[in-house]
C-alpha cells in the first residue's frame, strides 16, 4: 500500500511516526491509499521551513510573487486531467462535474490571486499632521497555519494558499485526513516555481491539526471547517494572541416568496441543494417558501429531487457519495431522528451502492424551528420546507439559526429584495441565484459562521497587516 509523504522545504518528507490512517476511496468504501498521522516533530519541520522562507519571500516583489502563482496556475492546467482523476477518486466526485465546473473554477481562482499579488491596496502619503509626513505600509503576516476541509480539497487549498502567498506570507497547511491527495500534489507541483520552505503540507489527522494550532511559530491560523473547529481554533489563537481567520459551517435560508416562477426556482434550488452530495457550507438545504404556493413548490422541489441521479464518478450522475462512512451514518442519524410530526416526501435512505457512501436526495417537510434538521447543518442531500406568511416571518425564520454565512431570496420584487437582503444577517445573499462565486467577490459569513474572507480584495487585506510611518518634514 503506498503511503502519502509530508511536502517540507521544497521536497518529500518522510513523516517522524509511523502511525498511518487509511485513504478510502468512497464511492467503493475501498482503502487505496495510507498517509501518516504527522506530529509534532513533523509539525515543527513545516514550521521551521516556512519561517525560514519567510524572509527572503516577503522581500519579493508583486510581480515575482504574481508570476510564481501563474506559472503554478499553468503548470496545474498543463497537468489537468492527472489531477482531475486524483480528486473524483478521494472524494468520489463525477468526473464531469470536476471537468466541467470544479476544475475550471480552481485554475480561475488561482490565477486570480496570482492578479492580486499586484494589486494590494494601499493609502497614498500625505500630511495630516503639519510637519509630518504619513505614509502606510501593508505588509505579509508572516507564517501561516492553515487547515482545508474534506468537501473541497483542491478548491479550498488554492483559496487557502493563493491569498496568504499572494500577500507574501508563508504556509503551513494540513488537509483533511480523508482528502490530502491532491493537496500534497499542489504542494510538490509549486515547488517548481516557489522557493523550498514557502509552501507545506504536514497530513495527518485532528491531533496533527491540534498541533499545527497549538504550536507557537504561525503569526495567523486560517480554518475552513465546523463551527465547533473553529471555538477551538479560536480559543487557542486568544491564548498565543494569534490573528484567526475562521470560515466556518452554515445553515443557508433560501427565501421563496409567491410571485416568482416556482418551476424555475425549485430547479436551482435543487441544484444548490444536491451539488456535492449537499457537502457545502452554504447548500441551498433550507428553504422557506410562502404559504400560499407550499405545496406546488414542495412538489416541484420533491419532482427535481427523484429525477436528481448520483452514483460513481464516470457515471453520467449529478452527485456522488459522502466522504466517508462516518459522514454516511451522521446523515442518516438526523433522518432517522426527525420527529413523528415530519414527512419525508422522497429519499431518507442510504444507498451502499458498489459499496460506496451514497445517499438519496432527500426532501423533508413539517419541520419547526426548533427541530435539529433546521437548526444543524446535515452536510448531505437533505433539503427541508417550511412555510411563512408574511415577509417578516420569513426574515424571522431565516434569521433563527446560530450560523450567518449565506442565503438567497427568490422574489420579481426588486424592493422586496432590497429589503429583505438588508434584514438578512449574513455575509452572503443571493437574489434569484444561489451558490454562484466570483473570485472577485467576498466570500465570508458573520455569527457561528466565523469571520474573514477567502476571496476577493479582501481576502488578500485578512493576510495582510498595516504599519504607520511618521517622518518629520524639515
Amino acid at each position: 500500500m503506498d503511503v502519502i509523504q509530508n511536502f517540507i522545504a521544497g521536497s518529500f518528507a518522510e513523516a517522524r511516526t509511523d502511525a498511518t490512517a487509511p485513504i478510502i476511496d468512497p464511492a467503493r468504501g475501498e482503502q487505496y491509499l495510507a498517509a501518516p498521522v504527522s506530529w509534532s516533530p513533523d509539525i515543527d519541520l513545516a514550521y521551521k521551513a516556512a519561517s525560514d522562507a519567510f524572509g527572503s519571500w516577503r522581500r519579493a516583489t508583486p510581480a515575482e510573487r504574481s508570476l510564481a502563482l501563474f506559472r503554478t496556475a499553468d503548470a496545474l492546467e498543463a497537468r489537468s486531467e492527472e489531477f482531475i482523476e486524483a480528486e473524483s477518486r478521494n472524494t468520489g466526485k463525477p468526473l464531469e462535474w470536476m471537468r466541467t465546473l470544479e476544475f475550471p473554477m480552481i485554475l480561475d481562482h488561482l490565477r486570480y490571486f496570482a492578479t492580486l499579488a499586484r494589486s494590494a491596496p494601499g493609502i497614498a502619503a500625505g500630511e495630516y499632521l503639519s510637519g509630518y509626513e504619513s505614509a502606510v505600509r501593508r505588509e505579509p503576516v508572516g507564517v501561516c497555519g492553515q487547515i482545508t476541509p474534506w468537501n473541497y480539497p483542491l478548491l479550498m487549498a488554492i483559496w487557502k494558499v493563493g491569498a496568504a502567498l499572494a500577500a507574501g506570507n508563508t504556509v503551513v497547511l494540513k488537509p483533511s485526513e480523508t482528502t490530502p491527495v491532491t493537496t500534497v500534489m499542489l504542494a510538490e507541483l509549486a515547488a517548481g516555481y516557489l522557493p523550498p520552505g514557502v509552501l507545506n503540507v504536514v497530513v495527518g489527522d485532528r491531533s496533527t491539526g491540534a498541533a499545527l494550532v497549538e504550536h507557537p511559530c504561525p503569526d495567523l491560523i486560517s480554518i475552513t471547517g465546523s463551527t465547533r473547529a473553529g471555538r477551538d481554533v479560536a480559543a487557542v489563537g486568544g491564548g498565543g494572541l494569534k490573528r484567526v481567520h475562521l470560515e466556518l459551517g452554515g445553515k443557508a435560508p433560501v427565501l421563496v416568496f409567491a410571485d416568482v416562477d416556482l418551476q424555475a426556482a425549485a430547479r436551482s434550488i435543487a441544484e444548490a441543494a444536491f451539488g456535492n452530495a449537499g457537502q457545502d457550507c452554504a447548500a441551498a438545504t433550507r428553504v422557506l417558501v410562502e404559504r400560499s404556493v407550499s405545496e406546488e413548490f414542495v412538489g416541484q422541489i420533491t419532482e427535481r429531487a427523484q429525477s436528481t441521479r448520483y452514483g460513481l464518478p464516470q457515471d453520467d450522475v449529478y452527485y456522488g457519495p459522502l466522504n466517508s462512512d462516518a459522514q454516511l451514518a451522521r446523515v442518516q442519524g438526523y433522518v432517522d431522528r426527525l420527529p413523528a410530526r415530519a414527512t419525508i416526501r422522497t429519499g431518507g435512505n442510504a444507498d451502499q451502492l458498489h459499496g460506496g457512501y451514497f445517499f438519496a436526495p432527500t426532501v423533508v417537510t413539517g419541520l419547526q424551528q426548533g427541530d435539529e434538521m433546521i437548526q444543524n447543518e446535515v452536510f448531505g442531500p437533505v433539503l427541508t420546507v417550511q412555510e411563512f406568511e408574511s415577509e417578516d416571518e420569513a426574515i424571522a425564520l431565516g434569521n433563527g439559526v446560530e450560523y450567518g454565512l449565506a442565503a438567497s431570496i427568490w422574489t420579481e420584487s426588486t424592493s422586496r429584495a432590497h429589503r429583505v437582503s438588508r434584514a438578512l444577517d449574513f455575509g452572503q445573499i443571493w437574489i434569484n441565484c444561489h451558490l454562484i462565486q466570483a473570485a472577485e467577490m467576498p466570500n465570508g459569513g458573520f455569527k457561528g459562521s466565523g469571520h474573514g474572507n477567502d476571496l476577493s480584495m479582501m481576502a488578500l487585506e485578512d493576510y495582510t497587516r498595516v504599519k504607520h510611518i511618521m517622518t518629520a518634514v524639515p
